[in-house]
């Protein structure tokens, strides 16, 4: 092998040990507050991936975690969620309200709450969070009622999740 190959192969090596997996992924938790009445909604996504997202789908620079962050940037946060996440519940489409967002490390806790009538015997979740701008974007939902527990993994292809109580 030519000396050419072998720095070749050598920069090849190096470049592919450096490379570094990205993972694609949110997490959705949903919990029942019966003294509330409500629906308490914790999403959790990396802050590039949203950032990114939000900045293409209304052509800004939400510059987060900086002295340049939008001051609205929650209104965008806002619109994006519910743009691409829905809830119906016991067969009713219903609203949330924003109560705001934390930044932690590379990651941003988005808050919701719903208001229910009644204990929910069933709850549909529509989550498109960022399956538009990563093939291989997962969307986890977990809900908690009481003692009972359900988790669903949603997808590009499979981005409702049905759960019955």
């Amino acid at each position: 092998m030519s000396l050419a190959k072998k720095i070749a192969c050598f920069f090849l090596l190096i470049s592919l040990a450096f490379t570094t997996h990205k993972y694609y992924l949110s997490l959705t938790q949903i919990e029942y507050n019966k003294s509330q009445k409500s629906l308490e909604v914790i999403i959790n996504v990396f802050m590039d991936d949203i950032e990114l997202a939000i900045n293409k789908e209304y052509a800004i620079d939400l510059n987060l975690t900086t002295k340049d962050e939008l001051k609205d940037a929650d209104v965008y946060f806002n619109n994006y969620l519910t743009k691409n996440l829905t809830f119906t519940i016991n067969n009713e489409l219903v609203k949330h309200t924003y109560v705001g967002k934390e930044y932690e490390g590379d990651l941003v806790y988005f808050y919701l709450e719903i208001a229910v009538k009644e204990n929910p015997t069933s709850l549909e979740v529509f989550n498109t969070i960022l399956l538009t701008y990563f093939e291989q974007q997962q969307n986890v939902v977990k809900f908690k009622n009481g003692s009972k527990r359900q988790s669903k993994i949603l997808s590009k292809n499979s981005n409702k999740a049905l759960l019955n109580f």
